[in-house]
């Protein structure tokens, strides 16, 4: 499986991650109808952080030829002006006149319209499109307004546009199979804005990283390194993974931010290879207690009650427990993140006084999928919801009705259950197997 990897232990940004992309690989004439339908166009350098040799890229508007021998050495000074009275200037040193904020501050709707027109291959406009309605809704949910009342203001300018639309066309062309990325270091200290001083992660960028699929984490620096852009992007188009995958790498590029920090290179490491076809690795917490006397009905019960605190999965072993009660090892699988709120239920739901947290640290997983095979029986239709197992290459090992589903079916005809389960399963596994 193609993998494209970002090392995240630096932040990101638009600019980042389209300097990341061409120096992985990608071809920069795909960027053409950006260039086309906007009054900017994409100044690709080079420059050294900190002893990595690393790509630029500065979105200018056209005229302004000095970005080419710009030295890359920029200062930013975060603030967007909103209307709605949310205000976050930004104001930068440059050497040359960037794009930054140049153009219309649009509406959310009308970004939408401008990227429906730039004539996107399908996937690439879907995915743009996507990224902004991140955007949209992280802004929306910070300020109090609808999506649709909202107005992008940085990020609606012609140079945020470039970087969001120019990324998925880049990413598009390097024609990965997967995208995956470290942990996000977003930085720290704090960001001044016009309502104050706020810390580090800002408001939007907590916002989308809340939906993302990676982890964020705090430093390695006391200064802002994640930009809402960088992580719309990412938490898009990547998944998260703890550790950089086992990759047969072809292509590694590296994308440079605008400070120079000390004793830190301020690049986004991008990584292009073939990954091996295996399981994948999550991490888990396993959430261990021994009671003698809980009902029958609350242990039946756990399955639903734990699940809902954020259990992954439940299991009840009898067991042997002192001066020779019967009694029961219930084990939890969990996110590490909600190992404690799940602790929690289990102490309340069975009333144990106490919790292990055993030391299992991840688990290998299979991905998941669910479809639906209908079979045509005495003339008419049943349904049964068939789970498919595949690893990262996407190679189907198992398929797995659901019995109730089939019993449903078994009820309505003269076939056993286990003939139903038996067509299903063949049904799916066939489909699975088909050459596309």
């Amino acid at each position: 499986m193609k993998t494209l990897a970002f090392d995240g232990r630096m932040g990101a940004s638009g600019d980042m991650l389209c300097a990341a992309l061409l120096a992985a690989g990608a071809d920069p004439a795909v960027l053409a109808p950006v260039e086309d339908a906007l009054d900017v166009h994409y100044a690709v350098g080079s420059t050294t952080k900190a002893g990595i040799a690393a790509t630029t890229v500065d979105v200018v508007i056209d005229g302004d030829t000095s970005a080419e021998a710009d030295s890359h050495d920029h200062s930013h000074d975060h603030s967007h002006d909103h209307d709605d009275g949310h205000s976050h200037d930004h104001s930068h040193d440059h050497g040359h006149t960037h794009a930054e904020g140049h153009g219309p501050n649009r509406t959310y709707a009308e970004v939408v319209a401008l990227v429906e027109d730039l004539d996107l291959p399908p996937a690439v406009e879907r995915d743009a499109l996507a990224v902004f309605r991140r955007l949209g809704e992280a802004e929306a949910s910070v300020h109090g307004t609808d999506l649709d009342d909202t107005h992008f203001h940085e990020v609606g300018a012609d140079d945020a546009i470039a970087d969001v639309v120019g990324a998925v066309l880049l990413l598009d062309d390097l024609a990965v199979e997967r995208v995956v990325t470290t942990p996000i270091s977003a930085g720290g200290g704090t960001v001044e804005m016009s309502h104050g001083t706020y810390p580090v992660p800002a408001p939007a960028v907590a916002e989308i990283a809340a939906g993302a699929d990676w982890s964020l984490r705090g430093g390695p620096v006391d200064r802002e390194l994640l930009t809402p852009t960088g992580a719309a992007l990412l938490a898009e188009l990547a998944d998260g993974v703890d550790a950089l995958p086992p990759l047969d790498v072809d292509a590694v590029g590296y994308g440079a931010g605008d400070a120079d920090v000390p004793d830190h290179p301020n690049v986004l490491r991008a990584l292009v290879g073939d990954g091996d076809g295996g399981l994948r690795r999550e991490s888990i917490s396993v959430l261990e207690t021994n009671v003698d006397d809980v009902s029958p009905e609350v242990l039946g019960s756990l399955q639903e009650t734990l699940a809902e605190a954020g259990a992954r999965d439940v299991s009840i072993v009898p067991t042997t427990m002192k001066k020779s009660r019967p009694g029961h090892l219930i084990k939890v699988v969990v996110d590490p993140a909600d190992a404690h709120a799940v602790a929690r239920r289990l102490a309340e739901e069975t009333g144990t006084l106490g919790v292990r947290e055993g030391s299992a640290g991840h688990r290998w997983i299979a991905e998941r999928a669910f479809e639906t095979a209908t079979l045509e029986l005495d003339g008419e239709s049943h349904e049964v919801r068939v789970k498919i197992g595949a690893d990262t290459d996407g190679r189907v090992y198992d398929v797995s009705a659901e019995y109730d589903d089939a019993l449903a079916v078994a009820r309505e005809t003269d076939l056993s259950v286990r003939e139903v389960l038996r067509r299903a399963e063949a049904r799916v596994a066939e489909s699975a197997s088909s050459p596309e």
